[in-house]
């Protein structure tokens, strides 16, 4: 049976941006008088933040791997514009658009790929070039100009919400039912983890952490469902965020898929030893990152009903930032796509809390830096600390 300190202690880096995340939040809840957590807020953080949480899902994958992608906010932009060019000088229909644009995702992903996994041209340099090239093809594409608006149906990829189907006056009841059944389930598949851990022998936390831990999910998820249903509802991004984090989160955790990625990333020439093909794996982890980044463009585009040469400028910093921030290492081998969405929330929290203080994008750009700094540092630290 573990201990809570020895619990603490093995997950510290995803504990303790945990705590960070709640901390800050009661900290610009406190600072901006309550803004921090109205209803509309929060949908506005989520709609702000969600194509850097999907981008961080692939990033998280490449940085696990022992790589890295500094091209991402370009290929946003890039599909963003295609996707543009598509459905208003050529009236091509938005889901066709759509289903094109991740295609061109992954062709770029592809692209990349194979000049990394193939060619074995580090990856540094060949995002490198990549978000340079791309940032040109943007510029060639729109022709320097904005392009919009879009179909009602694009945007609402972005800006709408799922339909309440209760028609309850002032509360959206769809949003409590699916909060209250994503809650049922995340308990269900908790207990069914830990009976298979004491099954094979394995420790398992304390019975009394097992219930505080239920309790604060279950209680953080009907709030945060009790606060949108006060509003709109869920937006339809969230739901693609949810469905995609527990995609990727089943894909790293529960399959042979997900332990080559990190075995790969932990010690490259064992894995290949092992039978791991390693230039396939990591060609197909760039595939996965240029459609994440493409449809992390199309949303970036419909949220603001027009694509514009300069969209996803800087996103690669947040999106990396996020991963690291979150408990990836930067030697590869370890991360977790939890920690990256709650390194995201980090950084989209710290944002939006600064932006309605009234801080600069200056000084925003400095202290993330530095966050990000001492995120790096925790991680070299802890690493040093245990050899």
């Amino acid at each position: 049976m573990k201990t809570l300190a020895s619990l603490f202690k093995k997950n510290i880096r995803e504990y303790g941006m945990l705590i960070a995340l709640v901390m800050i939040m009661v900290f610009f809840q406190w600072k901006t008088g309550g803004i921090l957590m109205k209803p509309i807020n929060i949908t506005n953080l989520v709609l702000q933040n969600s194509y850097i949480i999907i981008m961080a899902l692939g990033m998280l994958i490449v940085i696990v791997a022992g790589w890295i992608d500094l091209s991402v906010g370009s290929v946003a932009a890039v599909i963003g514009a295609v996707a543009a060019v598509l459905m208003v000088r050529l009236d091509v229909n938005w889901v066709v658009t759509f289903m094109i644009s991740l295609l061109a995702g992954a062709l770029i992903g592809a692209f990349q790929g194979y000049w990394i996994a193939y060619a074995k041209i580090p990856a540094f340099i060949v995002t490198l070039a990549g978000m340079l090239v791309f940032r040109g093809l943007t510029l060639v594409i729109l022709n320097g100009e904005a392009v919009g608006p879009f179909p009602v149906g694009f945007q609402k990829l972005s800006s709408g919400f799922i339909p309440d189907f209760f028609n309850y006056d002032g509360l959206h009841l769809t949003t409590i039912v699916i909060g209250g059944l994503l809650s049922i389930i995340l308990i269900f598949m908790d207990i069914k983890n830990r009976k298979n851990q004491q099954k094979y022998g394995f420790d398992v936390t304390p019975f009394y952490f097992f219930i505080i831990k239920n309790i604060v999910i279950t209680g953080a998820i009907m709030g945060l469902c009790f606060l949108m249903a006060s509003y709109k509802g869920l937006p339809n991004v969230l739901v693609i965020l949810v469905i995609l984090i527990a995609f990727y989160g089943f894909i790293t955790s529960k399959t042979t898929l997900g332990r080559r990625i990190y075995a790969m990333g932990g010690n490259e020439k064992a894995a290949r030893l092992s039978g791991v093909n390693s230039p396939r794996l990591l060609f197909y982890t760039f595939v996965n990152m240029g459609v994440l980044s493409a449809l992390a463009g199309m949303i970036v585009a419909a949220r603001l009903n027009v694509a514009t040469p300069k969209a996803g400028d800087g996103f690669e910093l947040d999106v990396i930032a996020a991963c690291y921030i979150g408990g990836a290492s930067a030697s590869g081998g370890i991360g977790k796509i939890i920690g990256a969405v709650v390194g995201a929330f980090l950084i989209g929290v710290m944002n939006n809390g600064m932006s309605i203080l009234g801080i600069g994008i200056d000084w925003q750009q400095a202290i993330k830096g530095l966050v990000l700094l001492l995120a790096v540092y925790f991680d070299v630290y802890n690493k040093n600390k245990s050899i």
